[in-house]
């Protein structure tokens, strides 16, 4: 970590490195994870830094690592059938969304990469209710057209959020937590 965070010329602070190890380690033991955190405080540099940490192991060919591969997603930016899909009443056709795009490719592609779904933005309980099944045991993601994909061993869904005022016990309770400060 410390060369890596070097690399991207920061100073590796003792606080951060703390952080970036408590990320990898949720990353290990749950599927879904929230940072959380001001603007500025580090969220995005701290996947970033683990991210192309693992990568770098996995190149090296250090046992138990992947590479990984990130798709970002600004879920406030777009509408709820943009982001999961929608059925049009007119035509009778069903239109993906972007995170039924992303879910399937990556769920499907057969590599062993580890596979991070990062939702970057505010968490309210209106589009994130959706993702419960999905953070739940269960780990699968159930779109309004019947289809039902289930997520692989390889995929995680983050959340980068500055609080979590908005979202609901359920959707906190089904996810690891790293505070930045």
């Amino acid at each position: 970590l410390v060369e890596t965070i070097q690399e991207i010329k920061l100073s590796p602070v003792p606080s951060f490195i703390d952080k970036c190890l408590q990320f990898y380690e949720t990353t290990r033991v749950r599927h879904g994870l929230m940072l959380v955190g001001p603007t500025g405080g580090g969220k995005t540099t701290c996947y970033k830094v683990v991210a192309k940490a693992l990568t770098k192991l996995a190149t090296l060919k250090e046992p138990g690592f992947e590479k990984v591969q990130m798709y970002v997603v600004n879920p406030k930016s777009i509408t709820m059938g943009q982001l999961y899909g929608e059925f049009f009443l007119a035509t009778h056709e069903w239109t993906d969304g972007i995170m039924a795009n992303i879910v399937r490719q990556t769920a499907y592609d057969g590599k062993s990469d580890k596979k991070w779904i990062i939702f970057d933005g505010p968490v309210d309980a209106i589009w994130i209710e959706n993702l419960n099944s999905v953070l739940d045991d269960n780990k699968k993601l159930c779109l309004s057209n019947g289809e039902i994909i289930t997520l692989s061993p390889a995929q995680s869904m983050i959340f980068e959020t500055g609080d979590l005022s908005q979202a609901s016990p359920a959707t906190v309770s089904r996810c690891g937590m790293i505070y930045m400060e």
